[in-house]
């Protein structure tokens, strides 16, 4: 201990000496990316238990690449035109449906109530343009007339009272009160029997243009607020627009969707004729024409090929639909688009990754 104490600082440089002699040695033996040990090696050749999943190529000249299973015009994504609450669908996964289809109902109330005020208001102004245009039923133009000779007989009636009165009045029979009563009583029954024969006149002559075109204004309003409040109505709910297969139903009733973010309502596809979308490689462009014949496989189904046919060649190059696990697969390529129709589909599910292997075209 003595002896430590008194050297500590040779004991601490021999320690600091062995530690960075180990990790020479450490760096020495450990492997690179240009020195690889007897252990990697091994463990790169073992192999996992059961066959290589890679089925061998078709006998013959093949051009292949990956593909996705879809149906015939790809899939179509609906989507509500308004948010609302759903009240009701209509269809299930995997059911048929016919172009115009009802699949999914929106709540409604509001907008029935809506449609409801709208057709009461235009029944109501075609009426009125009815009116004014047929003009005035006998049944009016009878009661006007005798509303009129009422009011004359009636103005008559004040008129000969007045001059009665007045007849008397300076010889201190009538009173100057009573006297004025009577005047105004004849000028109100005067005035209202030169009313009620103007209307008579009115009753007779029918309607003028210009009432009938602010009635056929009024109703043509009122048709453009009917069907304002139908198309609303109509919007909130959802029909097929082609004939197609349920593919995927994405909500449930009660839940609340908004236009423009989430899933789609629902994914149909005419499974009619079910395809497969290959991603051809720009190398082998020219080696592939329409009418082809090709040969699908997928791993699902190991030991079975689908026969198909080349049906669609793309106009442009794009980048690819389909990625695999595979670390070595190259992402940055141009690829084209080719349509294959699979004859007899079976198994095979709408999304499903395959390999596609086209005859070759010699040149």
């Amino acid at each position: 201990m003595n002896f430590i104490k008194n050297n500590w600082k040779t004991v601490l440089g021999l320690a600091l000496l062995a530690v960075f002699v180990n990790n020479i040695i450490h760096y020495i033996v450990s492997p690179t990316s240009d020195r690889v040990r007897a252990d990697d090696v091994e463990n790169g050749q073992r192999t996992a238990p059961g066959a290589d999943d890679r089925d061998p190529l078709p006998p013959g000249l093949w051009v292949s690449g990956n593909a996705i299973v879809e149906p015939r015009d790809r899939e179509t994504k609906l989507s509500a035109a308004v948010a609302g609450r759903i009240a009701r669908i209509a269809v299930e996964e995997g059911a048929r449906v016919e172009a115009g289809a009802v699949l999914i109902e929106l709540e409604h109330d509001v907008e029935q109530a809506s449609l409801a005020a709208a057709e009461a208001d235009l029944r109501a102004a075609q009426a009125d343009l009815a009116r004014f245009a047929h003009g005035n039923r006998t049944e009016d133009v009878e009661s006007a007339e005798a509303d009129s000779s009422a009011a004359t007989a009636r103005a008559e009636v004040s008129a000969d009272r007045l001059a009665r009165l007045e007849s008397v009045v300076e010889a201190g029979g009538v009173s100057v009160e009573e006297l004025e009563r009577a005047r105004r009583t004849a000028a109100s029954d005067e005035e209202q029997a030169h009313s009620l024969e103007a209307r008579l006149r009115a009753v007779r002559g029918g309607s003028r243009s210009e009432e009938i075109s602010a009635a056929r204004a009024r109703a043509a309003a009122a048709a453009a607020r009917r069907d304002g409040a139908r198309v609303e109505l109509d919007r909130r709910t959802i029909r097929a627009p082609i004939a197609a297969n349920v593919l995927q139903i994405k909500y449930r009733v009660g839940e609340y969707v908004q236009p423009g973010q989430g899933d789609p309502l629902m994914v149909l596809g005419d499974l009619t004729e079910v395809r497969a979308r290959m991603d051809l490689d720009e190398r082998d462009v020219g080696k592939v024409r329409v009418g082809g014949t090709a040969t699908i496989r997928a791993i699902a189904f190991p030991g079975r090929e689908f026969t198909a046919r080349v049906v669609e060649i793309a106009q442009r190059m794009g980048r690819k639909n389909v990625r695999t696990d595979d670390p070595t697969e190259r992402n940055d390529t141009k690829v084209l688009e080719v349509v294959l129709v699979i004859e007899a589909p079976g198994p095979l599910v709408v999304g499903q990754r395959v390999m596609a292997f086209v005859h070759r075209e010699t040149p």
